[in-house]
């Protein structure tokens, strides 16, 4: 029998998205006053928490961790459309360190520059989880068209990849390859 430490330790991003959604949306929508904006942070938020998950060494710390990555989030929303930020509206200091490209880094810049119809779908499926019938229910379209969507969008984000990061596609149809340091990159910087 599995003990709560051993079933904490395995924690989904679809069961973090379960305990923690409301809360977290309540707080993004508290500091930019904004529903809109706080759903396309709080996509990027559990898109953030999805890639970053595995490096959470003490799960114990996994909803303070859930609102600093919101918190990073939000502070980085507010730099890519200028507007100043008054630090004190946050309830703890921020660190600022040196940026260092990662793969999480180029495929959250891809992920935003995908449009709304292939990001949704994509989203849905991948990051909470959803069937594609359930995404297909939510969205009002057919099961084909979301299908579809997932699959191109996937195909987007690995032609992403290819063209910004310099992966390759090896013989299994997989991506290979580093993160290069690409300061005019449109997608990653």
């Amino acid at each position: 029998m599995n003990t709560l430490k051993e079933v904490d330790k395995k924690m989904t991003t679809k069961q973090v998205w379960a305990n923690y959604h409301a809360d977290l949306k309540r707080f993004i929508i508290s500091k930019v006053k904004n529903k809109t904006i706080a759903d396309d942070i709080l996509q990027d938020t559990f898109i953030r928490i999805h890639t970053k998950l595995h490096t959470l060494k003490d799960i114990k710390k996994l909803k303070s961790w859930c609102f600093t990555v919101a918190r990073n989030v939000i502070l980085d929303h507010w730099k890519s459309n200028n507007k100043t930020i008054e630090i004190a509206n946050f309830e703890s200091e921020i660190e600022i360190q040196e940026k260092i490209q990662t793969e999480e880094d180029c495929l959250q810049g891809l992920l935003k520059n995908l449009p709304k119809k292939y990001r949704d779908p994509l989203f849905l499926s991948d990051i909470k989880g959803l069937k594609q019938q359930e995404i297909a229910n939510q969205l009002e379209q057919n099961l084909a068209t979301t299908k579809s969507q997932i699959q191109r969008a996937r195909k987007l984000i690995a032609q992403g990849f290819m063209d910004c990061c310099g992966f390759e596609m090896n013989k299994d149809g997989n991506l290979v390859g580093e993160i290069q340091d690409k300061k005019d990159c449109k997608f990653c910087r």
